[in-house]
């Protein structure tokens, strides 16, 4: 089992530990930072991305592991000792780290791989699990560069990459202010804030990961303003609790920018401007929806229902508990079962987050994943989800078709309230 997976069965309970502790701290302070909704949107986002990032999902265009053994190859240098190869590789992955998120921000076809991390229009540590499945092609090792000339094995960032990732959860809270020296050093809670919001005075800011000197050195630096409180979301708004559709919004909507503009430079254009740029002819044709001032932002909502809530919530635990074991499974199988795992695993997200849309999509959904179930019982012949048998299987059989019907009668009977109203 790689080191990625193995770290998620430490890393994803102590999230959840946190989140709760997060939850019951906002309401003895008084202060709302959570919604069902969106917390359940949140929580799958991570759900896919987990599962994404576990199949290894990527295409590497350059690979540092390929940098790294061309460079020792010709130097035969590994830096020593051991401490000091991991503090400079962590120096370095932070940096790389800095370049690549504000590339993110700045083009347009890259803000499509970073959109679902500033969806929320909340902020709070359940929105730090927003993190992308569109990020498929990698190329951050590039500015790994240096690290390979010291002779930097591959194999410590293998092990970094994660870490470094996690370390960046629990600044996502407006639960703590300024804290003292370390607003100097560290990325804290209160420079994040900035970078989330949406407000003119914080856009386009605080792109550190873990240490805030890389804003300081390349003049993006922003502190939190007493009179400017931070609001969230993106300028365009999302308007969807559903996390794959997220992923793709900003993509789906270039391409039909790129399909739709008459000039031949702007079809090309579009992908590499900054973000959020489109050509004037389709602009004035389709307007699409912009928060303009911050301040009289609207967020999104749906006014679910208590039912449809719990239901959202037991199908999240559900992906949860089915996710676990697909961690377990995916190694002694076939690469093509462990596919079929992840792709029923994303049916089940889309379909229940749609359902919290009242979207048509979510049976639409339902349906593939029931057939898709009913399929991965009866292709061995053995009655089997994957290695599970007996009770199990039959327990899926029930959960399926239960799962199908309540959707359809949810959504029907939303569906009807709304049309009255």
């Amino acid at each position: 089992m790689p080191f990625y997976v193995k770290s998620l069965f430490i890393a994803i309970p102590s999230f959840i530990v946190l989140i709760i502790l997060e939850i019951i701290v906002s309401k003895l302070k008084g202060i709302k930072v959570n919604t069902h909704a969106d917390m359940i949107s949140s929580l799958s986002s991570g759900m896919t991305n987990t599962i994404k990032d576990a199949l290894k999902f990527s295409v590497a265009i350059i690979s540092y592991s390929y940098i790294v053994e061309a460079v020792v190859a010709k130097t035969s240098y590994t830096l020593e000792p051991i401490w000091l190869a991991v503090l400079i590789a962590f120096i370095v992955q932070d940096f790389a780290g800095y370049w690549m998120h504000r590339l993110n921000h700045r083009v347009n076809i890259f803000w499509n791989r970073h959109i679902i991390h500033h969806s929320s229009e909340e902020f709070n540590l359940s929105c730090a699990l927003r993190q992308s499945i569109s990020s498929t092609f990698e190329f951050s090792a590039v500015l790994m560069i240096p690290a390979a000339f010291l002779g930097i094995p591959w194999e410590i960032f293998a092990i970094l990459g994660p870490l470094h990732l996690f370390m960046q959860f629990w600044y996502h809270t407006r639960l703590i202010n300024k804290m003292g020296i370390l607003e100097y050093i560290l990325v804290t809670p209160s420079h994040h804030r900035v970078h989330h919001a949406i407000n003119p005075e914080y856009l386009d800011k605080n792109y550190s990961q873990i240490f805030i000197i890389w804003d300081k050195l390349f003049n993006t630096f922003q502190p939190e303003l007493k009179d400017v409180p931070p609001v969230y979301g993106t300028l365009r708004p999302v308007a969807t609790w559903n996390p794959i559709i997220i992923n793709f919004k900003h993509l789906w909507q270039i391409i039909k920018d790129a399909w739709k503009t008459k000039s031949i430079i702007n079809k090309i254009k579009i992908w590499f401007m900054p973000t959020g740029w489109r050509p004037d002819d389709v602009k004035n044709i389709n307007p699409l929806l912009e928060v303009k001032n911050p301040n009289e932002q609207i967020k999104y909502k749906t006014n679910n229902p208590p039912y449809l809530i719990a239901w959202s919530w037991f199908q999240h635990a559900f992906a949860g508990l089915l996710m676990f074991h697909f961690f377990i499974f995916m190694s002694s199988e076939r690469p093509l079962l462990n596919y079929m795992y992840a792709f029923f695993l994303m049916l089940h997200i889309f379909s229940f987050t749609s359902l919290l849309d009242l979207s048509k999509y979510s049976i639409v959904a339902e349906f593939i994943k029931l057939l898709l179930g009913i399929f991965i019982l009866y292709h061995s012949g053995n009655l089997m989800w994957f290695d599970l048998e007996g009770l199990y299987a039959v327990g899926m059989h029930i959960y399926f078709l239960l799962s199908f019907i309540l959707t359809i009668i949810f959504y029907k009977i939303e569906f009807k309230k709304h049309q009255t109203v």
